[in-house]
């Protein structure tokens, strides 16, 4: 019995200061996240504002598991208990571990953001550097969970061969594993081409399955490319390394929009060249390098005329084509209608008093509603007569 109450109490002061140790590890945590808020707030602090972001919920669990670790050694129990618990407290420590290169990757992340932005007007080394380290953050989070995985799985006797062939990646359950997992290990490795050749990067503007839009989002595994008209293309990281694609933005946004008009022969092209120019100057859609009117081409009917202007990007020189085309239009059917398109047939005489066309077709002059009646009566008019 004496022996029972001793047990008991070295039980419930083994609990308590565990307890009080986690206690104390939630107290630190959140007077320390306490100071980042206010911090971040006052200050715009980059770091601040990402540990805020990225670091409150794991170091929850992490600080405490910390106190614990230091206060175990203290707490009176059994060789048996003791183990189990000191076994868990590692497993949690390789966990936090884990999380800890995380976090500074994720850190270093919000900082390359912050000095390198993509809403400036020149942001070609920024989205060179984001997807850099978009796809690097990415193979680090996924090589860095599968070491913490093999390593805890090597804690355990029983199964710590398991860990040691994910760490060795060796033997037949390793070839079957890689030739089960051929598509993802290909798209990784993918991934890391990108990375260093980098034939598109974020807010790219691309071509590619007959869609233009924007890279909006490059994973380890697949690129999300926005569409103009709103909607998602997802396709796998190495569907860009065995298919032909357009990138409009490689290594300049600047692009030259182009308009073709078909008109009559009769258009007065200096004129048209003119208006051209006065279109340009009047909008903030021209860069101002570029305003050429040339007649590309020219058939039996029609001469095809190209305006050739220069925009700053993409979607400026889309708007700039569409209003140049608008504005050329209605100068044209304001100002020289006889200059939109039209078809000449040329009318000659025969013999027989019918007309034959340019083409030699024959046809004639419809008579009127009075020839009509005169040669065909109606049956009330020769009742009259």
């Amino acid at each position: 019995m004496h022996l029972w109450g001793i047990n008991w109490v070295r039980y419930f002061w083994a609990a308590g200061v565990i307890g009080g140790a986690i206690v104390f590890g939630l107290t630190i945590h959140a007077i320390l996240f306490f100071i980042l808020r206010r911090v971040a707030r006052r200050k715009g602090d980059v770091i601040a504002n990402s540990l805020v972001h990225h670091a409150n919920v794991p170091s929850r669990w992490i600080l405490p598991l910390l106190v614990v670790l230091a206060v175990l050694p203290e707490a009176p129990l059994s060789k048996n208990v003791m183990g189990i618990l000191e076994h868990a407290a590692g497993l949690g420590l390789i966990a936090a571990i884990a999380w800890l290169v995380i976090l500074v990757s994720q850190i270093t992340s919000d900082i390359l953001a912050q000095r390198y932005r993509v809403d400036a007007a020149d942001n070609l080394l920024a989205r060179r550097v984001q997807t850099q380290f978009s796809i690097f953050h990415r193979i680090i989070v996924v090589v860095v969970c599968i070491v913490a995985l093999a390593i805890m799985l090597m804690t355990f006797p029983a199964i710590k061969h398991i860990g040691m062939s994910i760490l060795a990646s060796a033997g037949l359950a390793g070839l079957i594993v890689g030739m089960a997992m051929k598509d993802t290990l290909s798209n990784l490795v993918a991934g890391i081409q990108i990375a260093f050749a980098q034939p598109f990067r974020l807010e790219d503007v691309v071509t590619v399955e007959g869609e233009w839009g924007w890279i909006e989002e490059i994973t380890t595994m697949y690129v999300v490319v926005r569409i103009w008209d709103l909607r998602r293309l997802v396709l796998p990281l190495s569907y860009f390394l065995t298919h032909p694609f357009q990138n409009w933005t490689r290594t300049s946004a600047e692009l030259l929009g182009y308009v073709y008009l078909n008109v009559d022969y009769k258009v007065p092209i200096e004129e048209v060249r003119k208006e051209l120019r006065r279109i340009c100057e009047s909008t903030k859609l021209w860069q101002g390098q570029v305003c050429v009117l040339q007649a590309t081409d020219s058939t039996e009917h029609t001469v095809q005329i190209r305006a050739l202007m220069d925009a700053e990007d993409s979607s400026k020189a889309w708007d700039l084509r569409c209003l140049v085309r608008e504005k050329l239009i209605d100068f044209l059917q304001t100002n020289y209608p006889d200059s939109l398109p039209r078809y000449r047939a040329e009318l000659t005489p025969l013999p027989d008093g019918k007309l034959t066309t340019s083409d030699g077709s024959r046809g004639g002059a419809q008579p009127s509603r009075t020839e009509q009646n005169i040669q065909n009566p109606s049956k009330s008019q020769v009742m009259d007569k």
